[in-house]
């Protein structure tokens, strides 16, 4: 499964499941959603879910080796 990371304006790396393009696709969602949205997104290593407010990303980038 391909995963995600996502830099965060705290200085905190999240890596998350999905492409570079659903992982962006779902914190544009939820920008377009209102100021204080989540994007609700699952820990590639835990499956977790966990919400990231996407005014706090800085960075989104493929965390698999040679994508860009």
């Amino acid at each position: 499964m391909a995963s995600t990371t996502i830099s965060l304006a705290t200085g905190e790396h999240l890596e998350v499941g999905g492409s570079l393009e659903e992982v962006a696709k779902q914190l544009e969602d939820a920008t377009r959603s209102g100021a204080g949205t989540f994007a609700w997104l699952h820990d590639a290593a835990s499956g977790e879910r966990i919400g990231v407010r996407p005014a706090h990303v800085l960075v989104v980038r493929s965390a698999e080796l040679g994508e860009r």
